[in-house]
C-alpha cells in the first residue's frame, strides 16, 4: 500500500501533519542567529498558551516560562527533579505504571525516594498519598496521563497535598499536555513536562518544560547553595532559563525539529485549545466504545478521582490470546497498514494501546477499530467489526 494508507495509532510517535513535515525540509540556518530566535520565540510563545490555556474556557491558569529542550520528555522529567533535590532531600514519587517509575528511578539518581506504589493500571488512593508527604518532603512526582496504562491520575487532588505541605511538585503531562485539561496554578503546579511526539504533534526528539517563577528560585537557590553539584551540566534549569530570555538553548539546536515545534503549535492555536479538547475526548469515547462493541474490556481500574485517558486508550487481551499468543493478533493488524502498540515491561501480551493523539479524522478512529475486530477475527475471537465501526459513528456523528 502506498504510505498514505498508512495509519499510526501509536500513542508516540504520532501522524504529523504536512505541514509539520514540510517545515523541516527547510534552508538551514545557525543556531545562534536572528532567523533561529524568532523560531524559538514562536514556538515558546505557543507552548505558553498551551500550558496556561489548555481548558475548556481558554482561561489562563498560572505564569511561568516555556523552555524548549533538545531532547525527548525524559530529558525534562531529569531537569525537573536534578535542578530541585539534592542529596540530603526527600523526594514523593506516585508509581502506577511505566511512566510513573521513569519518575521514580530519576529520583533516585539524586535525592532519598519513597514510592507509592499501586499495581500498574490501578488507582492512587489519595490517603497514602498524603500519609506519605511529610514536612521533609522537598518534591513530589506524579505522571498526570500514564501513557502506560491509559489512566489519568488524580493531580488536581496531589496538588492540594503539595500546597498544604508547601512542597515543589512536577508534573509530567507528556501525553496530556496539547490534548487534554491541564491546569497550572488550580493544580499547584511548579515543574510541567510534556514530549514534542504526543499531543502536540510534532516530531520524536523535541520536549518542553514549564517552570513557574517558584520552580525557578528553587532551582537557582539550589545551584547557588551547591555551586553546580549533582546538576546535569546539559540539564542546567537556570542556564536553560537565561538562554530563553533570547530565544536561545545553552547548546546546539536541533534546527528542523525547533522548525517542525514552531508549526505544531501554531496549528494547535489555529484549532482553538477547548477545541482541541473536546476533539480529544470525543474521540476517546468513540475508541472505547467501538472496543466495547467488539466485546473487549479496558485494562485500566479508574477508581474514585481517576479517570480515564481521553489521549489514548488501553485495551485488555482476550484471555484465549495473551502472552506468546498474542503476536498473531500485532501481526494481523499490521497486515492492514496500521500500527497499535503492546503494553509495555509485564503487560506484554496482555494489553494494546491506541492513541487519539495529533489530528486524527473520525475515519481514521473507525478504521482503527474496524482492524482491530477483524484482526480479533483473524485469531479466533469471535466479535463483529461493524458493531465496532456503528458505535464508532454513533458517537462522533452524534
Amino acid at each position: 500500500m502506498p504510505d498514505d494508507d498508512f495509519l499510526l495509532l501509536n500513542p508516540g510517535p504520532v501522524p504529523l501533519s504536512e505541514d509539520v513535515r514540510t517545515a523541516m525540509d527547510g534552508q538551514m540556518v545557525s543556531h545562534r542567529s536572528a532567523a533561529f530566535e524568532a523560531i524559538y520565540e514562536r514556538a515558546q510563545d505557543g507552548l505558553d498558551e498551551i500550558f496556561t490555556r489548555s481548558t475548556l474556557s481558554g482561561e489562563s491558569t498560572g505564569d511561568g516560562t516555556s523552555l524548549v529542550l533538545n531532547g525527548t520528555a525524559t530529558m525534562g522529567m531529569e531537569m525537573a527533579v536534578s535542578n530541585l533535590v539534592g542529596p540530603d532531600d526527600e523526594v514523593v514519587a506516585l508509581v502506577n505504571g511505566k511512566f510513573g517509575r521513569r519518575f521514580a528511578r530519576i529520583a533516585d539518581r539524586y535525592a532519598t525516594v519513597t514510592r507509592v506504589e499501586v499495581e500498574w493500571g490501578q488507582s492512587f488512593d489519595v490517603e497514602a498519598v498524603e500519609a506519605a508527604i511529610t514536612d521533609e518532603t522537598a518534591l513530589v512526582t506524579v505522571v498526570h496521563n500514564e501513557t502506560s496504562t491509559g489512566l489519568l491520575n488524580p493531580v488536581s487532588a496531589v496538588g492540594e497535598l503539595t500546597a498544604e505541605y508547601d512542597t515543589l511538585f512536577a508534573v509530567d503531562g507528556v501525553t496530556s499536555v496539547g490534548g487534554d485539561v491541564f491546569r497550572i496554578d488550580d493544580w499547584h503546579v511548579d515543574v510541567a513536562i510534556t514530549d514534542g511526539q504526543k499531543a502536540l504533534a510534532a516530531p520524536p526528539g523535541i520536549s518542553a518544560v514549564f517552570v513557574t517563577e517558584r520552580a525557578a528560585e528553587a532551582a537557582h537557590e539550589r545551584k547557588e547553595a551547591s555551586d553546580g553539584a549533582g546538576i546535569p551540566f546539559y540539564s542546567d534549569m537556570p542556564w536553560h532559563l537565561r538562554k530563553a530570555e533570547q530565544h536561545q538553548t545553552p547548546f546546539t539546536s536541533a534546527v528542523p525539529l525547533f522548525r517542525a515545534l514552531a508549526v505544531a503549535v501554531d496549528e494547535i492555536h489555529e484549532e482553538g485549545m477547548s477545541d482541541r479538547i473536546e476533539r480529544h475526548r470525543r474521540q476517546a469515547e468513540a475508541f472505547r466504545d467501538g472496543f466495547a462493541a467488539l466485546g473487549l474490556e479496558a485494562f485500566p481500574d479508574a477508581d474514585g478521582p481517576t479517570e480515564l485517558s481521553n489521549t489514548l486508550t488501553a485495551i485488555a487481551l482476550p484471555e484465549a490470546i495473551r502472552g506468546d499468543d498474542a503476536t498473531a493478533f500485532f501481526d494481523a493488524v499490521a497486515e492492514r497498514d496500521v500500527s497499535i502498540s503492546g503494553g509495555q515491561a509485564h503487560l506484554g501480551g496482555d494489553i494494546f494501546r491506541v492513541s487519539n493523539m495529533g489530528h486524527l479524522t473520525p475515519e481514521q478512529v473507525a478504521r482503527g477499530v474496524r482492524t482491530v475486530g477483524e484482526a480479533l477475527g483473524d485469531v479466533g475471537v469471535d466479535c463483529d467489526p461493524e458493531a465496532g465501526v456503528a458505535a464508532v459513528e454513533d458517537v462522533l456523528n452524534g
